[in-house]
């Protein structure tokens, strides 16, 4: 997990303390925003990192299977058990069970779960003797169990059981001053696993990346790098390359910063100086898109003085009548 925003060092805060307590924990944040990356943060940096990390996509857990496949099976349970067959629970024995949108899961599927939390006691199928599991439990939604729960899709009994502690992800469009920095580790690993030349962004081509929403958050963020990438010849990628690859219906008429000559762009800038200014500006931008263009609006929900506010969209020349509805 990479990002130093405040939205998201907070997060990261609230996984490393409840890697120290052994219970549930229910992580909720949108598509893309790794969910999974964050459970496994969790596990990874508890007593349990040297045991089994044990993903589960609930939505495809067949619903005549819930209990073999969560816990296992005897020999001669059934016509074609010539084997016992552990379950999932069996293979996260001493380490995690991360339960990949759980809201996914049916009716019946949700009445064993609630079940196994309740006693942490379960029987494969077949089997006589009952066993207990000291898995611990890490579930995940990009649907808000509490709407669900409130639309008779949920039971609230099974919510209270994985929701003993909860972490919410943030998404990408409020990590103020990460896409950068993503955009550079993803642009590396590109590289790296095409065994291809390394590449740079234009100044321009970041301020393009910084003034997205992303609905698809980091996920999408990857995907962009990639086809940015695959687009470029050269060893610059510059804005028409995200153009090509970004979808910029939601950008309104957001002016993007000129880009210096190619022989001196990004040198001419100390790095502090370079992120200072891509932070500032992705900051400003991202403000004025939830404002619609409302400088004082804009002013009360970042804490500045309207007249400073301003004087910093005058520095980076964004103009405000962009953002307001036509």
């Amino acid at each position: 997990m990479l990002g130093n925003s405040r939205a998201f060092l907070q997060a990261c805060t609230q996984l490393h303390r409840y890697a120290s307590c052994d219970v549930p924990v229910l992580i909720e944040g949108e598509t893309g925003t790794g969910k999974e990356l964050a459970a496994r943060e969790v596990h990874y940096a508890s007593a349990r990192r040297d045991r089994p990390f044990v993903p589960v996509n609930c939505g495809a857990l067949p619903d005549n299977l819930i209990e073999n496949e969560l816990f296992g099976h005897e020999r001669g349970a059934y016509t074609d058990a010539k084997n016992a067959q552990p379950g999932l629970i069996d293979r996260a024995a001493g380490g995690t069970l991360f339960l990949d949108e759980v809201d996914t899961l049916s009716s019946k599927a949700q009445v064993t779960l609630l079940r196994f939390l309740e006693s942490s006691e379960y029987r494969p199928v077949g089997g006589g003797a009952a066993r207990m599991s000291n898995a611990r439990v890490i579930a995940a939604t990009n649907s808000g169990l509490d709407t669900q729960v409130a639309s008779g899709k949920f039971r609230s009994d099974l919510q209270y059981r994985l929701n003993a502690l909860y972490v919410r992800l943030p998404p990408l469009r409020e990590r103020y001053g990460d896409v950068p920095l993503l955009a550079e580790h993803f642009l590396d690993r590109v590289a790296r696993r095409l065994d291809g030349s390394p590449k740079r962004w234009s100044a321009d081509a970041l301020d393009a990346l910084c003034v997205r929403t992303w609905p698809g958050n980091v996920r999408e963020l990857e995907n962009v790098v990639l086809r940015a990438y695959m687009r470029t010849d050269g060893d610059v990628i510059d804005a028409a390359a995200i153009d090509e690859s970004v979808d910029t219906s939601m950008s309104g008429a957001v002016e993007v910063m000129p880009e210096p000559a190619a022989d001196t762009q990004l040198h001419y800038l100390s790095a502090k100086h370079y992120a200072i200014r891509v932070f500032e500006r992705s900051y400003l931008l991202n403000l004025m898109l939830r404002t619609s263009g409302n400088v004082s609006a804009a002013a009360r929900l970042s804490g500045t003085e309207r007249r400073q506010l301003g004087k910093l969209l005058k520095k980076h020349g964004i103009q405000t009548r962009s953002f307001r509805p036509a």
